[in-house]
């Protein structure tokens, strides 16, 4: 048995032996994530659209020693969900651990929302994390431990900069990790949260390219900042490990503060 700082560290965030299926994680806040993930013993399936992108990051990783494959799918409908799904698991097996990162960030005036772009923002910001929770999560559950991470977003709990079909998919997604927890968390399985404030991201280059825009988002925080990608990493290995066990139904704020401030 090991010992020491570096054994009791290990026994609580160690992914060794774990397997990490992370949607959108060829940029943003999922590139971070199957970074940590990967460099915490997890081998990991990163799936997203852009092939060129898939490709660095699972290079980069490799490159640091890890175990990655990437899949590119397409979760703007339930044919490419499910395709994606099949695919992530054929790479390394069954994952243990899903994170839900992928997500569209159309956000027209509510006045000019249309269908089609509501129906774009539910599939790829709700359908896709329940289709996968429903092909994965049962499975989880059955070989007795698994951890679904989602990542929301504040518009899931207060409106700004026209939070439109983007803020309520967030909201939705929330209830989804508490129903989702209510089902598999006797079997093992902890559902949770991470809540991002305002991050540099792709996602959010609306915003970030608006100087002033980005100056009072940051002085909502209690950082005086706004956040990067990397900040998640941490948050995302525990919630994937051994040390969450009993963390599960919950919305961790990863913000700065932003949200009570």
């Amino acid at each position: 048995m090991t010992t020491g700082p570096a054994g009791y560290l290990s026994g609580l965030f160690s992914l060794e032996g774990r397997t990490a299926l992370v949607t959108g994680g060829s940029s943003g806040i999922g590139r971070a994530v199957a970074g940590a993930l990967a460099r915490a013993g997890a081998r990991v399936v990163v799936l997203a659209r852009k092939e060129a992108e898939l490709a660095a990051t699972v290079a980069a990783l490799t490159a640091d020693g890890c175990e990655a494959g990437w899949v590119s799918a397409d979760l703007s409908t339930r044919e490419g969900i499910g395709a994606g799904a099949e695919a992530a698991a054929a790479v390394f097996g069954e994952p243990d651990i899903l994170v839900n990162s992928a997500g569209i960030n159309l956000r027209p005036p509510l006045g000019e929302l249309g269908e089609e772009v509501w129906d774009t923002t539910m599939t790829v910001n709700l359908e896709a994390p329940f289709l996968l929770g429903q092909r994965f999560g049962p499975g989880m559950a059955e070989r007795g431990h698994g951890r679904i991470i989602h990542i929301t977003s504040q518009q899931a709990h207060r409106a700004f900069v026209q939070s439109g079909a983007y803020g309520v998919s967030k909201g939705a997604l929330e209830s989804l990790a508490r129903s989702q927890a209510e089902a598999w968390s006797p079997y093992g399985v902890t559902v949770n949260t991470l809540v991002p404030g305002f991050v540099m991201t792709p996602l959010n280059q609306r915003l970030s390219s608006d100087p002033e825009k980005v100056a009072a988002l940051a002085a909502r925080t209690l950082t005086g900042r706004n956040g990067l990608a990397e900040d998640f990493a941490g948050a995302a290995v525990l919630l994937a490990g051994p040390a969450s066990a009993s963390i599960t139904g919950h919305s961790l704020f990863v913000d700065g503060g932003f949200s009570v401030h």
